[in-house]
């Protein structure tokens, strides 16, 4: 997902690489593609005195229900009334929030919650303030709302986005004679063709896991929540996608025992060499540290193709390979990277990424083979990531004091424990795993609730780059710091929004204090995973729903710097200001062009971390 922080061609063949440019309203769902035109594209929040956002994909029968309303009028006295299929059902007086004023200075906030209205239908919010008035879009409330509404769509966006250029079927390896197949697998975003298990590896505390975590969560929903696809006609759908991962991640497994880490030729650049190579930076120097270190998506490879020898167990299907396959090429990595994982990340020493990533290897070898080795394994993996949390739950990426933030799979630390604690069989050590969950979980909620927060926006803790390592005073802010280790990557957050999400259904049920808020939790955990998702799906200043295909108004297309948008992609998403080194401010596609993937570019992890979280909230997660 790197992009080039100048102008570029993807390497895509788009004609004249004209950019189609926003033009007012952004292109709602299911109209015609929007004409090419002028390359100059800037989305502003909108100026209208009175707005009511809400998630305008689906919600919940029985769960949160909100929608906030931004008020830049006159004060005056505000009402609201709920409709339900045209017809009213509730009304009342708007309730004000904390004055919150970093984003729109001069706008006042209200919320309205209509968690109480349980019946099927499409809702609206129609709100009042003195003479103005304004109504939220239509949205749709039923069981399994959101898969039931989206899940063919998610599904289908990794199909629409497979690599087939046979011309990977024999591709050099950076500094070798050597020339391997690594044909298959998913392009990475719309404008980008590479394909990455992970990358940022040359920044250390930053690997996204990218290819590795689709295949899991195709995996793991097809064996795991069969019946959820079944009923909704997706389960040969599931795993045929779960097994066209699962080929590629046989492929890309050296002889040795490594998983190479990314297919890459500068993004398109003309002239440049696809190849099997590490790189670094914003030119994307071509670097050796191709082989995968846990941390760089290693570990989520060994889990998914572990998961999915047990789906083609129970499935009695299979991809080009078979599960006992899945499972030797599994068990191979791990017994690789358990001798050499150090080695292979760029500084040589294991983090929290290594942690969390050995630790789902570990679990999903152990409910593989159920051998005592692996979970012997497992606890040590555990230990060590528990450790590396402080007091107050938040947790530090080394040995040392760095704060751990990530822009991708902030919930990953929290969804491993969870996975840890379904495989221990001891009171004491599960017990511990627990408590490590909690603690986590209400760090989330504090730092969250911590300042005034209309839209219940994950924050997060983080440190500035100082002569390339972070360094200084401790930062709470919403969006990652544009100062980073990586010295030029930042970007928009809805696989992260998905991610906490997922952990907070999925660990919060882990929790002996379960409620009836949705989901099986208690109102807080619930309504602070409603939220993150809300965000991308429309509730946000911007009034944009990033999942396209969806929603009154998409993120716009810009092919020359984005590349293509596909139904069920999902954008980057909504970041800091520009130029702000903290991530302080808001801004989504304010241009120039050469900047635009930012904001719009649709991503893999972020379509992977929607359907997971989507996943965990129909029912409750078993093994």
């Amino acid at each position: 997902m790197t992009r080039l922080p100048h102008s570029r061609k993807t390497g895509i063949q788009v004609v004249a690489a004209l950019a189609v440019a926003w033009s007012g309203l952004l292109q709602p769902a299911g109209a015609a593609s929007p004409e090419a035109s002028k390359t100059t594209v800037s989305v502003s929040l909108p100026k209208e005195p009175l707005l009511v956002h809400i998630n305008e994909v689906a919600l919940e029968r029985k769960g949160p229900k909100l929608a906030v309303v931004e008020y830049a009028g006159e004060a005056g006295e505000g009402s609201y009334t709920v409709l339900r299929d045209g017809k009213p059902i509730k009304q009342g007086e708007l309730r004000p929030l904390q004055p919150f004023s970093e984003w729109s200075p001069g706008k006042r906030y209200f919320s309205v919650d209509f968690s109480d209205a349980q019946e099927a239908g499409k809702y609206e919010v129609d709100v009042r303030i003195g003479n103005r008035h304004a109504q939220s879009a239509s949205v749709p409330v039923r069981d399994n709302a959101v898969f039931a509404t989206t899940g063919a769509q998610l599904l289908g966006y990794f199909k629409r986005s497979r690599h087939t250029d046979d011309a990977d079927r024999d591709l050099p390896i950076f500094k070798s004679t050597r020339t391997v197949n690594v044909w298959g697998g998913w392009q990475d975003a719309g404008g980008d063709k590479g394909k990455y298990l992970s990358h940022l590896g040359y920044a250390n505390h930053f690997n996204p896991q990218q290819a590795s975590m689709a295949a899991w969560v195709l995996a793991y929903g097809a064996h795991v929540r069969k019946a959820l696809f079944t009923a909704h006609g997706l389960q040969t759908q599931a795993e045929d996608e779960a097994f066209w991962g699962a080929d590629y991640l046989h492929r890309i497994l050296d002889a040795e025992g490594y998983f190479y880490t990314t297919v890459f030729d500068q993004w398109g650049t003309p002239g440049a060499k696809r190849m099997v190579t590490g790189y670094e930076g914003a030119a994307g120097t071509y670097t050796t540290l191709y082989r995968s270190a846990f941390r760089a998506g290693g570990g989520m490879a060994i889990a998914a193709l572990a998961r999915a020898s047990m789906l083609a167990r129970q499935s009695g299907r299979h991809g080009e390979f078979d599960g006992a396959q899945y499972l030797a090429d599994a068990e191979r990595a791990y017994a690789h990277l358990r001798k050499f994982n150090p080695q292979y990340g760029a500084d040589g020493k294991e983090n929290i990424i290594d942690d969390y990533t050995a630790l789902m290897a570990l679990v999903e070898l152990h409910n593989a083979t159920g051998q005592s080795r692996y979970l012997d394994d497992a606890r040590e993996r555990a230990a060590s990531l528990i450790a590396r949390q402080q007091a107050d739950g938040g947790f530090v990426s080394d040995g040392g004091s760095r704060p751990y933030y990530h822009a991708a799979e902030a919930g990953l630390p929290v969804i491993s424990l969870s996975a840890y604690v379904d495989i221990e069989p001891e009171q004491g050590r599960r017990q511990r795993a627990l408590d490590a969950i909690g603690v986590a979980l209400k760090h989330e909620l504090t730092i969250t609730n911590a300042v005034a927060n209309p839209y219940g926006y994950a924050r997060q803790r983080f440190q500035l780059t100082q002569d390339g390592k972070a360094a200084g005073e401790v930062l709470e802010g919403f969006f990652i710091p544009h100062r980073n280790e990586t010295g030029y990557w930042w970007q928009g957050e809805s696989a992260r929004l998905a991610s906490l999400s997922a952990a907070m259904i999925i660990g919060g049920r882990k929790l002996s204090d379960h409620g009836t808020a949705g989901y099986g939790l208690s109102a807080e955990r619930a309504g602070y995973a409603q939220s993150q998702l809300d965000w991308t799906l429309g509730r946000n200043p911007y009034g944009i729903c990033m999942l396209y295909g969806f929603g009154r108004k998409n993120p716009p297309t810009v092919l020359e710097s984005a590349g293509e948008m596909f139904v069920g992609g999902i954008s980057n998403g909504i970041t800091g200001a520009v130029g702000s080194d903290t991530g302080a401010g808001i801004s989504f596609a304010p241009g120039p062009d050469s900047e635009q993937w930012r904001w719009v570019e649709q991503w893999i992890p972020h379509t992977t971390w929607m359907l997971f979280a989507v996943m965990a909230m129909t029912a409750d997660e078993t093994r």
